[in-house]
């Protein structure tokens, strides 16, 4: 495993570290984790070197730090820094922030945290947090032992992410960054900006929901078949991280051992400035050509759900997104209506907008369901 400086921080990070929104299931149901194969992989990791386990309140229905919890028992909470988050659009008023964290000690079976975030940032959560004295409060329970290094996630626009970094002496932060994503939301201007300003910055999203980790659809197949080098689709965009001094950390959300191994793999190779011109120039046009043809900036994270009308928002669009990129409607149309309810499918939306206050993307689902439904219908 290599390591990277965490910033101003005296520690260092694995270059990888493991994400925990994507846990094995059974049923495919999002709350049912198959703890067994989950708790087999987060410690294969951390065996192999992985020192970054990353959680949060919401994952997995809210089990998802129950079951960290569970893999980090018999001596691995030690060899670990632990994150997780403060679910923000759940924090009313003051006495909340230490409830919830009380609550997330207890499922974690540990007695701190070692970094504790602001869970994704916008304007609204912004807003309400800073009314609250949030931050106060979190240094009284920092001094109180139960959290060491006080950060934020992230999901709005450049302007307001420089307005959170300059606002408080933050100890760390997390963004969306992948080579799709190089001027969305923070973006390279926001890593890079954090980073100027001693900030650690642990990257998230770096496979797209996954968009970065299939197989290219033939255009940029093209594209990558270029390059002198072979790898991987996961590798190419992993590497391209890796590659950047501002980088810390780079969390992936793996859902199976075949995927913790290959990134461990990966992670093993990597290095700052280790890619030559032509290999960035070459992701460069495979980033440009993704941008092009995929529609709809959905990641799968789940946070929108559970719909009040039963409507599968992730999957409809997950299955749009396919058809558009690989040019196979007649296949996904068959199996939009194959695999999913017709209750949960997007003519089922009825337009409320309560997904959209919880999206991180900030998708204008109300919008985009209408347009997915008429392009599945008969």
């Amino acid at each position: 495993m290599k390591y990277r400086q965490f910033g101003d921080l005296n520690w260092k990070a694995s270059a990888l570290g493991f994400g925990t929104m994507r846990l094995p299931l059974k049923d495919d149901n999002p709350d049912n984790i198959d703890e067994e194969k989950a708790i087999n992989m987060i410690r294969y990791a951390i065996d192999q070197g992985v020192n970054y386990i990353d959680t949060a309140w919401p994952y997995h229905k809210e089990m998802g730090e129950i079951v960290v919890g569970k893999a980090l028992k018999d001596g691995y909470r030690q060899k670990v820094k632990l994150a997780t988050k403060l679910p923000s659009w759940l924090i009313e008023k003051e006495e909340d922030i230490d409830k919830y964290l009380n609550k997330q000690l207890e499922k974690l079976q540990t007695d701190h945290i070692d970094f504790y975030l602001l869970h994704t940032l916008n304007k609204k959560h912004w807003a309400n947090l800073k009314s609250i004295n949030t931050l106060s409060v979190l240094e009284k329970m920092r001094k109180q032992g139960k959290i060491d290094y006080i950060g934020f996630s992230f999901h709005d626009d450049l302007k307001l992410f420089k307005k959170i970094v300059n606002y408080y002496n933050w100890d760390f932060c997390q963004i969306q960054y992948n080579y799709i994503d190089i001027d969305f939301q923070a973006g390279v201007q926001g890593l890079k900006y954090a980073a100027s300003e001693g900030l650690p910055v642990v990257i998230m999203e770096p496979l797209r929901g996954g968009t970065l980790a299939n197989t290219p659809p033939s255009s940029i197949q093209k594209i990558f078949a270029e390059a002198p080098v072979k790898r991987s689709p996961v590798d190419w965009a992993l590497q391209w991280l890796w590659n950047q001094p501002q980088v810390s950390v780079v969390l992936s959300g793996m859902s199976k051992l075949k995927e913790v191994k290959e990134n461990i793999k990966s992670a093993s190779k990597s290095g700052i400035d280790s890619l030559t011109e032509k290999e960035l120039n070459i992701i460069d046009k495979a980033g440009k050509k993704y941008r092009e043809i995929s529609p709809i900036g959905c990641t799968g994270c789940g946070y929108c759900m559970p719909c009040p009308n039963n409507v599968h928002i992730p999957i409809n669009f997950q299955m749009y997104n396919e058809a558009k990129i690989y040019n196979m409607y007649d296949k996904k149309q068959k199996e939009y209506n194959n695999r999913i309810n017709e209750k949960q499918q997007a003519a089922s939306c009825i337009e409320c907008g309560k997904c959209e206050d919880k999206c991180p993307q900030n998708l204008e689902i109300s919008k985009l369901m209408p347009k997915v439904a008429e392009y599945f219908a008969d």
